[in-house]
């Protein structure tokens, strides 16, 4: 197991009827900035009880934050933030309003190019200029709540960012809220936790044991419960465990010590950018093809994941590295997400296109071995078709 240090200042607010506790758990002289989406929260009623829990701050609003948020749209609000003198940002939403919100806590009173904490990092931000921010989730899936990270869609690409300043100071975690989803939100949910934690698992082993199980009890759980809670989504204890397997996919724990392997990602955030693929359905393309290219460096893992996910015991190390993978496949076409990049793009001439931004974005050597160069990145989606 590798050296790490790790800490997760996120305060988890967990359960049904907790909306309430917001009156505590933000100051009471706190100006209070709402961040949410298309609007469904309000639609089903949730952003009138956020607003009823925070009592007589004051607050306001700022709605429309796309997914893959967008660099414009966040800078509109972190200029409309500035301008208001907000105090506290509160993000009522999935993983794109929770993502926009961090970069909102960054840029309101950042001083210089707010590109440059996307193009390059976040090292240089004074800690005491970035807002404090809270979520209150709604969707499942990308483990924003509960992490420092955030994924933005400028007009130069999809950039990923990390700060420790924008860590959820809590998050309110009420399984109910997500009962009003449309069903492939959730299966796109189920997925993205899926793959978060096998870019985390699925490298090489290095005896980091209590990783590697949790990381296995997350999986298997997700294929337990991801079928009941499409099929069934009132059903609270199935979609519990969703929400909490997909907080634990990406908090950081099961990432510690251990090397990691984000491809995955790499290439789908290009694919979500060129074609506008839900980012869930890009990781369902992507990962399964990646394995098989990259079968002999991951193959004990691969072995590991057969036996202790899938129970597959019986034939060579081959036949049961295939039997996982094609598992693997199988359960998320099962939950209605495709897995051959056939379905959304229309001539394999297009490829060529995610090949130029894979290169204009430095993507050239990734993978835990560095390997996958820009050659075999072609031939991996060639592979994926």
């Amino acid at each position: 197991m590798f050296n790490f240090d790790y800490h997760n200042p996120t305060k988890i607010v967990f359960g049904q009827n907790r909306l309430a506790e917001l009156d505590s758990l933000i100051p009471a002289d706190a100006k209070v900035l709402l961040t949410y989406g298309s609007g469904s929260v309000k639609k089903f009623g949730t952003l009138d009880a956020v607003k009823a829990a925070l009592g007589q701050r004051t607050v306001l609003e700022f709605g429309g934050i796309e997914p893959n948020p967008r660099y414009h749209t966040l800078m509109r609000a972190a200029e409309f933030a500035k301008a208001e003198q907000i105090d506290f940002l509160l993000a009522v939403g999935g993983g794109s309003v929770m993502d926009g919100t961090k970069f909102i806590a960054l840029a309101t009173h950042y001083r210089g190019d707010c590109a440059e904490l996307l193009f390059k990092g976040t090292q240089q931000v004074d800690a005491s200029s970035v807002l404090p921010l809270g979520t209150v989730a709604t969707l499942p899936a990308t483990g924003s709540e509960m992490n420092g990270n955030a994924v933005i869609n400028h007009p130069d690409g999809k950039l990923a960012l990390s700060s420790q300043t924008v860590y959820p100071q809590f998050s309110i975690l009420d399984p109910s809220l997500t009962f009003t989803l449309p069903t492939i939100q959730v299966a796109n949910g189920v997925v993205d936790a899926f793959v978060h934690v096998c870019e985390q698992y699925m490298t090489y082993p290095v005896d980091a044991r209590i990783q590697d199980r949790m990381a296995e009890g997350i999986l298997r759980t997700l294929i337990e419960i991801g079928p009941v809670t499409i099929n069934e989504p009132n059903n609270y204890d199935a979609r519990a465990n969703l929400v909490w397997s997909a907080t634990n996919a990406l908090n950081g724990l099961i990432g510690v010590g251990v090397p990691q392997d984000w491809a995955t990602h790499c290439i789908g955030h290009e694919l979500t950018a060129r074609f506008g693929i839900d980012h869930a359905q890009t990781l369902a393309i992507v990962m399964p093809a990646l394995w098989q290219a990259h079968r002999n460096q991951k193959a004990a893992k691969l072995l590991q994941y057969a036996e202790r996910v899938w129970d597959i015991q019986q034939g060579t190390e081959e036949q049961r590295i295939d039997a996982a993978i094609d598992k693997t496949r199988a359960f998320f076409e099962s939950l209605g997400i495709h897995t051959r990049l056939s379905y959304y793009v229309a001539d394999q001439q297009y490829i060529d296109d995610i090949i130029a931004a894979l290169e204009a974005h430095g993507m050239t050597q990734l993978t835990e071995s560095q390997d996958l160069d820009l050659a075999h990145s072609r031939e991996l989606l060639l592979a994926a078709w």
